[in-house]
């Protein structure tokens, strides 16, 4: 076996101006097929009855797991250096039931 096909192999990933900014999101609603997950991210703000779908993110299963366990990762790790992340105060309680099922997206 060659020692090549042993190495991880590196990948250049270029992140654009715009994209640099991000895009700040307080609700993802998650839906699926048997073919692929849908994350839409969304933005709530205080007073305005209508949440507006900033950044639409379409992924087959197999990588929505793959995310999945990446982002169980990476808080870990947030947990360890900062503490454990709150979900159960106010904000939690907030977003019960939202993050699944069909969104009405106008």
């Amino acid at each position: 076996m060659d020692k090549k096909e042993n190495q991880p192999q590196q990948i250049s990933i270029e992140l654009g101006e715009k994209e640099a900014e991000g895009i700040y999101s307080n609700l993802a609603i998650i839906s699926h097929s048997p073919a692929e997950f849908v994350f839409d991210f969304t933005r709530l703000l205080p007073g305005v009855p209508k949440a507006k779908v900033m950044s639409r993110i379409i992924m087959t299963p197999q990588h929505a797991k793959l995310l999945l366990r990446a982002l169980n990762d990476n808080i870990r790790k947030y947990e360890a250096t900062f503490g454990e992340i709150n979900v159960d105060g106010p904000m939690g309680k907030l977003f019960e039931g939202f993050g699944s099922g069909t969104p009405k997206v106008n």
